[in-house]
């Protein structure tokens, strides 16, 4: 308290808050200043940017530059537009004592991540999915895999990256004709051939046609992964979801499944050109990560997808269980699916259940 007058909050202390990168997760925008917190009141703010102090005769005459914060936009759209690049990427530090001044620093990301295209989430992330490397996106029924597994090929394809969806479980035109309802028409990126869809059960149609399908070599499955990725240029591959492509159902085909899974990893990653999301469903109560327990060690990151209810409220809630040379601590978040827009990630669950209880006990 000085002079009568209440200082501002600081963002410091606030969990809605990336102090690494200046990065409000509720505004979704840089706080440039965080003793000047953009939220405050609920008023515009403005930056103030800082005047090498004068003389004191001249102090007077000194003035300072205002720069308006962006405030955040969310709009409906038919599909996710390619985002602007993060604001932490242009002579941002890296960390919080290492700065980074190179004119090349946003291509230099840009090389190291492939953004998913969730709001909010390639922020937490520090830039998004390392590139060349395979994400363990899991969870139960309904919970949003498929979409945040189509969101990030839509995303790569409109950034000039193609992307390669490989449907296991459900015949591609019954999942064309869904996302089309949902509000993601894909057929000119089809077209295009920034994005194809290839149905297991009839371009893979030799496995389905053995009785003995754990003497299926993985070469073969492999060869034709990378053939097909390679007819489009892919950058970006999804297998959705990732255990009925390996195992048949019995209980020795697990060993084989566990190698098969390996051997498809590591040849996927050797190319270093795809970014690879593989999609795991967990059944509902269980606390395992994948099918066969071998999915989360070749991961380079593993996210979570589940249902919770919080003060009878039943909310979608996102895990980031493991994240690979990312600065990032094992976190929760509430997050919604927009129809035409996807997944969006509102605010930490730790956030949330203050405000929810808060609002319980009042």
């Amino acid at each position: 308290m000085a002079n009568g007058i209440r200082k501002p909050s600081s963002c410091l202390n606030c969990p809605l808050y990336i102090a690494s990168r200046s990065y409000c997760l509720k505004l979704k925008t840089k706080v440039q200043d965080p003793y000047n917190p953009p939220c405050r009141f609920g008023e515009p703010q403005v930056y103030k940017a800082p005047v090498t102090e004068a003389p004191a005769t001249q102090a007077a005459q000194q003035s300072v530059v205002e720069t308006p914060v962006a405030q955040p936009v969310y709009a409906q759209a038919a599909l996710p537009q390619p985002a602007q690049e993060m604001p932490y990427y242009d002579s941002e530090p890296y960390s919080d004592d290492v700065a980074l001044s190179s004119p090349g620093l946003v291509a230099q990301r840009l090389d190291l991540f492939a953004p998913t295209g969730v709001p909010g989430l390639d922020e937490i992330l520090a830039g998004g999915f390392l590139r060349g490397k395979t994400y363990l996106v899991a969870g139960e029924a309904g919970c949003g895999k498929t979409i945040l597994s189509i969101q990030f090929l839509i995303h790569g394809a409109l950034r000039g990256e193609p992307g390669l969806y490989i449907a296991i479980d459900e015949p591609t035109n019954q999942l064309l004709r869904g996302l089309k309802l949902f509000g993601w028409d894909l057929g000119d990126l089809i077209s295009s051939r920034k994005l194809m869809f290839l149905d297991m059960r009839t371009h893979f149609s030799k496995i389905y046609m053995r009785e003995e399908r754990k003497h299926i070599e993985p070469r073969y499955i492999i060869e034709q992964i990378l053939a097909a990725a390679k007819k489009i240029g892919a950058k970006r591959l999804v297998i959705d979801p990732i255990a009925p492509l390996v195992y048949g159902g019995r209980e020795e085909d697990v060993l084989y499944a566990r190698e098969f899974l390996r051997e498809m990893v590591f040849a996927i990653e050797k190319t270093g050109e795809l970014t690879t999301i593989m999609t795991s469903e967990i059944p509902t109560g269980s606390t395992k990560l994948s099918r066969f327990g071998v999915e989360e060690f070749l991961a380079s990151g593993i996210i979570v997808l589940g249902i919770e209810e919080i003060y009878g409220n039943v909310e979608r809630v996102m895990y980031i269980r493991k994240a690979r040379w990312a600065p990032v601590k094992p976190s929760k978040y509430i997050f919604d699916i927009v129809s035409g827009k996807g997944i969006v990630i509102r605010e930490p669950l730790s956030e949330y259940i203050k405000r929810i209880s808060r609002t319980a006990s009042g």
